[in-house]
């Protein structure tokens, strides 16, 4: 099993809708650590489980310095973010979405 790991940082706004009072119903901003994990039993015909800069490419074009609620068809969640950036990719088993010092989602694939 052939196993890659993508780090890279994005800047994005975004508020949240909650079932509660919260400061982060308002609009703020994060500087995102996203890490993905991609693994593949065999490398495709060019050496690779996924080209690196393929899934920085469709991270950051979609992500980076973007209001997240603008863009994103849900609640802007760290949690819910980690889960549709796995889905962007079908070797992707893993996501962790840091939002800030101390603040990481984790998705994984069952």
């Amino acid at each position: 099993m052939y196993t890659v790991i993508k780090r890279m940082e994005i800047s994005a706004s975004h508020s949240l809708n909650l079932s509660y009072s919260s400061k982060c119903e308002n609009l703020h901003g994060h500087n995102w650590i996203i890490t993905i994990y991609c693994r593949s039993k065999e490398l495709n015909t060019d050496g690779m489980v996924i080209d690196f800069s393929h899934i920085k490419k469709v991270v950051k074009t979609k992500l980076d310095h973007q209001n997240l609620n603008d863009i994103l068809p849900f609640n802007p969640t760290a949690e819910n973010i980690a889960k549709w950036i796995c889905d962007q990719f079908p070797s992707c088993f893993k996501v962790e979405v840091q939002e800030s010092t101390g603040n990481i989602a984790i998705y994984e694939k069952d």
